[in-house]
């Protein structure tokens, strides 16, 4: 139980911290690295209470949806990616740091897991439905698309504008970029796009 307190309190200090970072770093990169530690150690707080379900979801959701939120960040801040690439060495502090930390979270808990045996006992009696009957996920979905599936579609609409919304903010009317008009396409007469030329035998046009 003690081992168990540690990780809470560990994963639940970086998390906060790197919340803090998120909100406070100047820099779009810096803040990305932040989430993507915040979510991992999210990720970690869901273990210990036994929701491996949502502990999955939100590494392999979540961390790719950061990468599409920083796609977003750069195209609404305009940000050029040729710098970007040629500081990239002024990155590598903060993600070193952040891989840092992870790689040891992750050796703490193999540890803890292999080496104190008490703690894999304290996980093992969180309470999970048996086999024959529902799984963790089963269970989830069932409530998820049962009792909350009104509020769940809502969700998905929310999310729905919020993307449109991103694609109108982002969209830049370029100069030297062409662009196809699918109306005045469909407007063009035969006049407009054709014009009969009478060469002379024996010379260019």
């Amino acid at each position: 139980m003690i081992v168990q307190v540690l990780c809470f309190y560990l994963f639940s200090a970086i998390m906060v911290a790197s919340a803090v970072m998120v909100i406070s770093s100047r820099n779009p990169v810096h803040s990305v690295l932040f989430l993507i530690l915040a979510f991992f150690n999210a990720a970690g707080l869901f273990v210990l209470i036994g929701a491996e379900f949502l502990a999955m979801i939100l590494v392999v959701v979540y961390v790719g949806a950061v990468a599409v939120l920083f796609l977003f960040v750069v195209m609404m801040l305009d940000v050029n990616i040729a710098e970007l690439r040629q500081g990239f060495l002024q990155y590598l502090p903060v993600g070193g740091l952040v891989g840092l930390i992870l790689m040891v979270e992750l050796i703490m808990v193999a540890g803890f897991y292999f080496g104190a045996p008490e703690a894999a006992e304290a996980v093992a009696r969180v309470p999970i439905p048996p086999a024959d009957e529902v799984t963790n996920t089963e269970a989830l979905g069932r409530v998820l698309y049962t009792d909350y599936v009104y509020l769940f579609q809502a969700s998905g609409l929310i999310l729905l504008v919020a993307m449109i919304g991103a694609i109108v903010l982002t969209l830049r009317q370029r100069e030297g970029v062409k662009r196809q008009s699918i109306a005045r396409q469909i407007a063009l007469q035969r006049d407009d796009a054709i014009e009969v030329k009478d060469v002379p035998s024996g010379s260019g046009i």
